[in-house]
């Protein structure tokens, strides 16, 4: 059986809003395994972006259990959160993200800055990651001067700096043309065919089916369905959502 990195158990999300509580997600389950190709799926406001916020330990839960790496993130003050997922997580933000003042190897070098990476160190491993995703010629650019392909791939860069097991994808496609779009998903499949272990959040179903090899499916804060590709089928797998003890079978 494959290792498990992140798992969600019971977990519910709720957030104040005024004098009314508003349930983000309720109760769902979510086991990320070593290796896999994982999908989170759902359109705008199905709670997605919750469960993608949750699953890089990015947010506690309001109720149940987050597990990286075996550990209870609860169980971690925030120095000892950030360390860990700083070393076992890498993001690939939709917008980007990156520092607007700080070249693209700067960018990338930033990660390994909190990790207490030498100076060095730090400036190798960039430049090795840049020349990498094809940005050898791009390091000392600022991102205001970068395509947003080229952004794109600095931030892949940087996801990679820390040589992370889990490499965590908000959308990676959503602000690229259908060109560019296609070269970042290619290169998300040859990290995972070298083991890493990838989460992509989308809207799209057809990316979904087309590259991971476990789809979440999120609606109104539940998970509605979750589907395994076994060989070149897949196979929808049911899930009752009321208890830790519910049971998963394969419907034929």
């Amino acid at each position: 059986m494959a290792k498990v990195i992140i798992e969600l158990k019971d977990v519910a999300k709720y957030y104040q809003m005024g004098e009314s509580v508003v349930k983000a997600l309720d109760h769902i389950n979510i086991k990320i395994e070593q290796g896999d190709f994982v999908a989170i799926m759902g359109p705008s406001g199905s709670g997605k972006s919750t469960s993608m916020n949750l699953t890089g330990s990015l947010d506690y839960a309001s109720e149940g259990k987050i597990y990286l790496d075996g550990v209870n993130i609860e169980d971690l003050d925030e120095s000892e959160l950030a360390q860990i997922r700083g070393k076992k997580i890498g993001f690939i933000f939709q917008q980007f993200n990156l520092i607007h003042n700080l070249t693209a190897k700067e960018n990338v070098m930033l990660p390994m800055l909190f990790q207490n990476v030498h100076e060095e160190k730090r400036e190798k491993r960039a430049e090795e990651l840049l020349k990498l995703v094809e940005l050898g010629d791009r390091m000392d650019h600022y991102p205001n001067q970068l395509s947003g392909g080229q952004q794109q791939r600095v931030a892949i860069a940087r996801a990679l700096a820390n040589d992370p097991e889990v490499i965590l994808a908000d959308e990676p496609t959503g602000n690229l043309d259908t060109k560019t779009g296609e070269m970042v998903m290619k290169f998300l499949n040859q990290l995972n065919d070298e083991g890493k272990t990838i989460i992509m959040v989308t809207h799209n179903p057809e990316l979904a089916r087309e590259h991971s090899k476990t789809i979440y499916s999120i609606r109104d804060g539940k998970v509605e369905f979750v589907e395994k590709k076994i060989g070149d089928k897949w196979k929808r797998i049911a899930q009752k959502q009321t208890s830790l003890n519910s049971q998963m079978s394969i419907l034929s």
